[in-house]
């Protein structure tokens, strides 16, 4: 059971004890990422990320990681378009140890700008090794051809342009603005109990801003298409369709519609592109959503010869799609698998942090398996087609990858 709780200054405490386990996940969620930055200051999210693990009033960088190392501890960070986590999973007679590195690296982080040049030239890196990697940022160039100028089309590294620009200034004013105790939530599972809970808000509760709610501008979905030419071996191509945000009533519909669509192996995609006629080894669909809106992508990499007919299959795929639906067996199939990845998402206190975490930070709240489970086989054919007919109802944005001699369709 998820218990929560939610201090003086706002900062939220979400936890879920399980005795029978011996470890211990912590994770700081802040609610900003790209979608939160402007142009001028595009990667600013996933460099502070860095620049958390770089040194402390107290510790440097490598006291921080031998810290860890020193508790057996596994720490890390990701940064999303909506949203930033730091988090370590400890032994659980470490978890006090861990709790007050997090809190120490979050608190006092000093941004030194020696440090900052160093790190800055390992994001660019990052950004290269990205840029090499063309069904990597295929992705990127979809999210701008799906929302265009808006943040949420911006890319998540930033490039080597901002990067420079950003000084100990630019960090801090940025923590100033968007980490706010109204914009954090730290949650906690594993073999914990209520004392650890308090001790988790005694480092939080004195946590104060004077910033305001900054509020974000929904996008439209626009539907454009871009192309790049690039020196590759294969041709890269995206497809983007409207999806649904994250607190859409009909949400489980769309998961199984995509799970049919082209995420899993029995997926009418990866069985006609790749079993059928070969056409590629990665093709895939997957969801995205976010407060406001979604995007439900399918990828698939091909030689450049066979980009035409891998564009019909796919074309054919979806009309087919619309015009049918899903058969009795792919939606009976498709909600058991769900129900099933729901299941083993129970066997790892990282995965229940993580589920906790970005459940109270975007919606507020937590539902109980079987509250998810009753809902799940509340689907039928009826919504089914009401989530076929919103996703498919515009054309496509789309993002494609491919030699300068490729030929399309």
């Amino acid at each position: 059971m998820v218990e929560k709780h939610t201090s003086e200054n706002g900062l939220r405490i979400v936890s879920e004890s399980i005795p029978a386990v011996r470890s211990v996940t912590i994770g700081i969620w802040v609610k900003t990422g790209s979608r939160n930055e402007t142009e001028e200051i595009n990667g600013i999210s996933h460099f502070l990320e860095h620049m958390f693990f770089k040194g402390t009033n107290t510790r440097s960088p490598q006291d921080i990681a031998e810290a860890f190392d020193a508790i057996g501890g596994q720490v890390n960070a990701f940064t999303s378009k909506e949203y930033t986590c730091f988090y370590a999973k400890v032994m659980d007679t470490h978890k006090e140890e861990a709790l007050e590195i997090l809190a120490d690296m979050f608190f006092n982080s000093s941004f030194d700008e020696e440090e900052m040049e160093r790190e800055k030239k390992v994001v660019l890196e990052e950004i290269k090794m990205y840029e090499d990697t063309p069904d990597d940022i295929v992705h990127d160039i979809l999210a701008r051809a799906s929302f265009g100028d808006h943040p949420l089309g911006y890319p998540i590294l930033g490039t080597e342009k901002q990067l420079k620009s950003f000084t100990p200034d630019t960090l801090r004013n940025y923590i100033n603005e968007h980490y706010t105790p109204e914009n954090v939530v730290v949650s906690v599972a594993g073999n914990v109990d209520d004392s650890f809970m308090q001790t988790v808000e005694s480092y939080f509760n004195g946590f104060q801003t004077n910033a305001g709610y900054v509020e974000v501008e929904k996008p439209a979905f626009l539907g454009n298409q871009i192309e790049r030419h690039k020196d590759t071996e294969q041709a890269h191509l995206c497809l983007g369709y409207k999806g649904l945000p994250v607190d859409d009533e009909n949400m489980y519909s769309l998961i199984i519609l995509n799970n049919v669509l082209g995420g899993s192996m029995s997926s009418r995609l990866f069985q006609e592109v790749r079993e059928k006629q070969g056409l590629a080894y990665a093709v895939f669909s997957y969801h995205a959503s976010f407060l406001d809106n979604g995007l439900l992508t399918i990828y698939a990499g091909t030689g450049k010869e066979q980009l035409p007919q891998l564009k019909d299959i796919i074309s054919r795929t979806v009309e087919d799609v619309i015009q049918n639906g899903l058969t009795d067996k792919e939606l009976r199939n498709s909600k058991e698998q769900l129900k099933g990845n729901l299941m083993l998402s129970l066997e790892s206190t990282s995965s229940r942090m993580s589920r906790n975490g970005r459940n109270e930070l975007l919606l507020n709240k937590h539902r109980s398996m079987d509250d998810m489970i009753t809902e799940i086989d509340a689907v039928d054919h009826e919504k089914m087609q009401h989530v076929i007919d919103s996703a498919f109802q515009y054309a496509p944005s789309s993002a494609l990858i491919a030699p300068e001699t490729s030929s399309q369709a």
